[in-house]
């Protein structure tokens, strides 16, 4: 029986250490030691751009779990100085984009995204098409497909650095932003790039042929507690954020769920009540590290064999 499998993972700033580590973990299993190899489409947002890049470019799992624990507090670093210029995190993004650019022209060189060995699919969101006569924002998703609107050509790096220009943690790019505004679980969309007719028929798949599997990078238990909340802009704008992040990576789960039932496996681990990890907190990658380590993995190795490994390479 012949398959297209998926692999998506979302975004989440260094908690993408928790699917890196996932990941080794899955490869070190003796009946799995190839489940990667399968793979035909890696998709990312974000954090999870950039772990999909790197996986389609040939990176091993090991080398990606050492890029985030060993250069993560390069790419988070701020100074005095731009704190006081930011007037602490009023204005102006918390970092400099530059720190990151370093790092991915540092792992992807000058690799395109058609010179990769996989097919990926990486969102990020446009602020100004220059459509004339039709201007707006909108979302982007980058892909090497062939068709009429690949962007085979696209720096591997130019597009890791769009998809993790997160909003008030770094300024955009290009003039784009992190796809996570739309699609911190980029699951749906790469479903919908299976179906797209744009791409010639020798690459698109049956639907009933996708097999998905969809990576989580940590999720904190968060509520508001009260039934009634009189809050205007300044009230609304900090947990506004997280509340559209979670909702979005939600509704993407529901949906494949619902299309592909038991081909969907979805490990979207939950930390500790009262655990909650910022994107940029680069001290917390230790306990991250303990977290992911200590996952239980059996029934995404019990999926990954009876419905991944055993289809037709």
């Amino acid at each position: 029986m012949d398959g297209f499998r998926i692999l998506t993972i979302d975004g989440g700033g260094i908690r993408g250490v928790v699917p890196a580590i996932v990941l080794e973990r899955l490869c070190a299993e003796p009946e799995l030691a190839s489940w990667l190899d399968h793979v035909d489409l890696f998709a990312g947002t974000s954090t999870g751009g950039i772990l999909a890049l790197a996986l389609a470019a040939g990176l091993s799992v090991s080398t990606i779990r050492d890029l985030y624990e060993q250069r993560s507090a390069s790419v988070f670093h701020d100074t005095l100085f731009d704190d006081i210029r930011d007037l602490g995190k009023i204005i102006g993004a918390d970092y400099s984009i530059a720190n990151l650019q370093r790092e991915l022209e540092r792992v992807f060189g000058d690799r395109t995204l058609g010179s990769l060995s996989r097919r990926v699919l990486i969102t990020a969101f446009d602020l100004d098409n220059k459509a004339p006569g039709f201007r707006t924002w909108k979302p982007k998703l980058f892909h090497n497909f062939p068709g009429s609107d690949s962007d085979a050509e696209q720096l591997a790096r130019s597009v890791a650095a769009y998809t993790s220009a997160a909003p008030t943690y770094f300024e955009s790019v290009d003039g784009y932003i992190d796809g996570g505004v739309y699609a911190t679980n980029p699951s749906m969309c790469a479903l919908a790039q299976t179906q797209d007719p744009r791409v010639p028929a020798s690459e698109r798949t049956l639907l009933g042929d996708v097999r998905l599997l969809s990576l989580g990078t940590g999720r904190s238990l968060v509520y508001i507690e009260g039934d009634r909340h009189d809050w205007g802009y300044l009230q609304w704008v900090r947990p506004l954020i997280s509340l559209m992040l979670d909702g979005t990576n939600g509704i993407a789960d529901y949906q494949c769920a619902r299309i592909l039932g038991d081909r969907y496996f979805r490990l979207a681990p939950t930390f500790p009540p009262g655990r909650e990890i910022a994107m940029d907190d680069v001290n917390e990658i230790p306990y991250l590290v303990d977290f992911a380590l200590s996952l239980d993995l059996g029934e995404l190795v019990g999926w990954l064999r009876d419905t991944w490994v055993d289809l037709t390479p």
